[in-house]
């Protein structure tokens, strides 16, 4: 037999590293030639590793939630044949290669992020579950741990950051000899549990088999692993204050433990995290930003979001009021091409894009992705929307890929999905502006009738906000554009005297 080994291959655009997401095979498998076996996440986007050979897999080399390098050995194959090993030659990363053709800035998180924790990591397939174990979480000493470099975390210029300490390694933990199963695991096969879910319990040195469910279906909610710590932490102190000696002590009031019951939490800066991390700093602290915001009536945008809802051709796509705003910014866009422009530092030219590719902030398990909409301008609306959806989509279900988050041009982010107002959004690197949307609410508004008359009325009522780069984009022109992109809202019907 031979057997081949596949290493890590360069996914280009100058990333040197990958984490390992999730094992789609196990020893023993059989493989055909390009079947995905591996999910790794670079600081760019998750992508799935194909096999270059057919055979039986040997072994696995590397653990889920490792970061290796480019080159490391990740799997073995024995394809059946007489010879030698031979180690595969690394082909690009699907996707990462086609952005550098883009030449274009890279994708980054814009406006809020999401709440920490919550990137997605997947349990090794064919783990199975394992005997349970008791877990209760006990004060450790702190450990040291040899400092890792930072990402820069204030000015693209600093020279070093401060070191981080290494998460403090858990508390052992003592296995019970075999205990009957009670909880995820007692019927057999896999506890049910989402990415983040199995996550938690992991960092607490949780047997999610142990842990009894009460979601649909039986799965594993967060709230299940948190109430599991809880008692059998409680379970822990009652049999520690049973076997004591009575002693004087001072009553002190009960702690109820917050979010995990543990003290501190900390998540690894790396990935996407970090790259945006850096991206943000760097378009924060080089291009000037200012930031201008208009409230305005957009009762007749929600009219038409209603009759297009309603409509034959748009049945099968999800109408929105950004859908309208989406539209409205190409049409504004033509009519002040100026706000879609860079600054080329090195060559001391502005740079203007006579195209719009449209960028979308769009919340995923790993963070606020910019996948953007190549040549937005040259849609029609229901071209837009069907983009827009399938944009939507494939970022929430982590496959975006580096050549979908470059080349953006402007960028819409819509916090009034979050019930926000407005905000103060950062530039995407390579870009000159972006919107912020915010929600729409009811509210008390003064209509004036065709006599010319004023009276108040409940009106369908948003914030708009632009954040433009002053080095190239003036007072005069943001103000210009923003006020044409409040008339669109305001009264669609513009959009057919300026198309």
């Amino acid at each position: 037999m031979a057997i081949k080994t596949f290493n890590l291959p360069d996914p280009g655009e100058g990333l040197v590293e990958a984490e390992i997401v999730e094992w789609k095979v196990s020893p023993g498998d059989t493989v055909k030639v390009n079947d995905m076996v591996l999910e790794i996440e670079t600081a760019k986007s998750l992508v799935e590793l194909p096999i270059p050979w057919a055979g039986t897999v040997k072994e696995l080399l590397v653990e889920v939630g490792q970061t290796i390098d480019v080159g490391t050995p990740i799997i073995s194959i024995d394809d059946g044949k007489g010879g030698d090993e031979a180690p595969a030659a690394a082909p690009s990363i699907p996707g990462e290669k086609a952005a550098a053709a883009e030449g274009a800035s890279e994708a980054i998180l814009v406006g809020y992020g999401a709440k920490a924790g919550a990137t997605a990591r997947r349990a090794r397939k064919g783990a199975g579950a394992a005997a349970p174990v008791a877990a209760a979480p006990v004060a450790a000493a702190p450990v040291a741990a040899a400092p890792v470099a930072a990402a820069p975390t204030e000015t693209e210029q600093v020279a070093a950051a401060a070191p981080v300490a290494e998460p403090a390694a858990p508390a052992a933990r003592v296995e019970s000899p075999a205990p009957a199963v009670t909880g995820a695991g007692a019927a057999g096969g896999r506890p049910k549990a989402k990415p983040p879910v199995r996550k938690l319990a992991k960092d607490l040195g949780i047997d999610l088999a142990s842990v009894t469910p009460t979601g649909v279906d039986g799965i594993i909610t967060r709230d299940d692993v948190t109430n599991h710590v809880s008692a059998t932490a409680m379970n822990g102190l009652a049999a520690q204050a049973d076997s004591a000696a009575p002693v004087a002590t001072t009553p002190v009031a009960p702690r109820t433990p917050f979010g995990s019951g543990e003290r501190e939490e900390r998540t690894p800066i790396k990935g996407v995290r970090k790259m945006t991390a850096q991206a943000m700093v760097g378009s924060a602290f080089t291009a000037p930003h200012v930031t201008e915001w208009i409230t305005i009536d957009v009762t007749k945008t929600m009219e038409l979001v209603d009759r297009l809802k309603g409509s034959r051709e748009f049945t099968d796509v999800k109408v929105t009021p950004l859908l309208v705003l989406a539209k409205a910014l190409v049409l504004a866009v033509k009519r002040n091409p100026g706000m879609n422009a860079t600054w080329d530092e090195a060559a001391q030219e502005i740079v203007q894009k006579n195209y719009v590719n449209l960028g979308i902030a769009a919340a995923t398990p790993r963070g606020l992705i910019v996948p953007n909409i190549k040549d937005a301008h040259a849609m029609t609306m229901l071209e837009l929307a069907q983009a827009i959806g399938q944009l939507t989509a494939t970022a929430r279900e982590g496959r975006t890929q580096p050549a979908e988050m470059s080349g953006g041009t402007m960028t819409i982010t819509n916090v009034g999905v979050f019930g926000v107002d407005s905000g103060t959004p950062i530039i995407n690197p390579g870009e000159s502006a972006i919107v912020c949307f915010g929600a729409i609410r009811k509210q008390p508004w003064v209509v004036t009738d065709a006599d010319g008359n004023d009276e108040i009325a409940i009106r369908h009522v948003t914030q708009l906000a632009v954040s433009f780069d002053h080095r190239l984009i003036d007072g005069e022109l943001g103000s210009r554009f923003l006020s044409d992109l409040a008339a669109i809202l305001a009264d669609p019907a513009q959009a057919l005297v300026w198309g």
